[in-house]
């Protein structure tokens, strides 16, 4: 007696198991396999951002490791507050170097060490072309001695991008930022993860102090679904927002007692004989470095 298995019912038990008897379920659940509308998670290394809000929303919970993420910078865009968390982390755990490259200014070096990244932390690379600076971006993510590559390209395109990724992708445990003007948005680019960030100005609050600077950032491309509403972060880390409400808190209750708060270039542009026996004054001199 022979027995004969319809193509049918072959495709079925091919490619559908879950309609048979102890079946875990569609393939499309299977472990390793990704959903375009989910964020990807599994095998990705990454490095926390600081900001819990961002995290929640990045694959891995951080900037990716081994791969290109790439800043489109509005004009004063406090693109450092996102940076510097996770190179201070990265450098604290692997002791390697955090390269910059071509930095519009120069590197203030008590701020970076504020955060964490002290001076012999830092690399930092001048170019004088843009193939100059594309260059030294990729041999320093093939120095051993660094750990993570910062490098303002404004005018990188795709292809330059695609070498920069491939040459964080030899070295899997790498930072790669390459920091763009937020116009090349709509420019085509390899990178893992690509934000815009936007600076939002300080406004007054209900009760008259000021609420502290804080920044805008769009996700445009990351493995998941589009995050259609932008996250709005601190621009300053605790610290330093603590040190901006000391400072509210003391000049609320220097107007308190009644006393005439001058800003400094006001103050030392008075004459000695212009001061008033019957008023006070404070001096209003203080310098934030974040």
């Amino acid at each position: 007696m022979s027995a004969s298995i319809s193509s049918s019912a072959f495709s079925a038990s091919l490619f559908f198991p879950s309609d048979q008897p102890g079946s875990a379920g569609p393939p499309g659940h299977l472990p390793g396999v990704w959903h375009a509308d989910e964020l990807a998670g599994g095998a990705v290394h990454t490095v926390a951002t600081g900001h819990a809000l961002l995290d929640a929303e990045l694959p891995g919970g951080g900037w990716p490791l081994g791969a290109l993420t790439e800043l489109l910078q509005a004009p004063g865009a406090p693109c450092w507050s996102l940076l510097l968390p996770a190179l201070a982390v990265h450098w604290q755990r692997s002791g390697e170097a955090v390269a910059l490259v071509c930095p519009p200014h120069e590197p203030f070096m008590p701020a970076l060490a504020a955060a964490g990244l002290p001076a012999r932390a830092i690399l930092w690379i001048r170019a004088d072309t843009a193939m100059a600076s594309l260059w030294a971006a990729e041999q320093a993510l093939r120095c051993a001695d660094v750990g993570a590559v910062v490098a303002w390209l404004p005018g990188a395109q795709p292809v330059a991008l695609r070498r920069l990724q491939a040459a964080a992708a030899r070295r899997a445990g790498s930072l790669l930022f390459v920091l763009r003007p937020e116009g090349a948005a709509s420019a085509a680019s390899p990178a893992r993860v690509r934000v815009a960030v936007r600076g939002v100005a300080a406004q007054a609050a209900q009760a008259g102090a000021e609420v502290a600077p804080q920044m805008q950032v769009r996700i445009l491309k990351r493995r998941g679904p589009p995050l259609m509403k932008p996250l709005v972060l601190h621009a300053h880390g605790e610290r330093v927002r603590a040190l901006l409400a000391a400072q509210q808190a003391s000049r609320h209750e220097v107007e308190r007692l009644g006393a005439a708060v001058l800003p400094f270039a006001a103050l030392s542009a008075q004459p000695e004989d212009s001061f008033s026996s019957s008023h006070s004054y404070a001096l209003d001199r203080i310098a934030v470095a974040a």
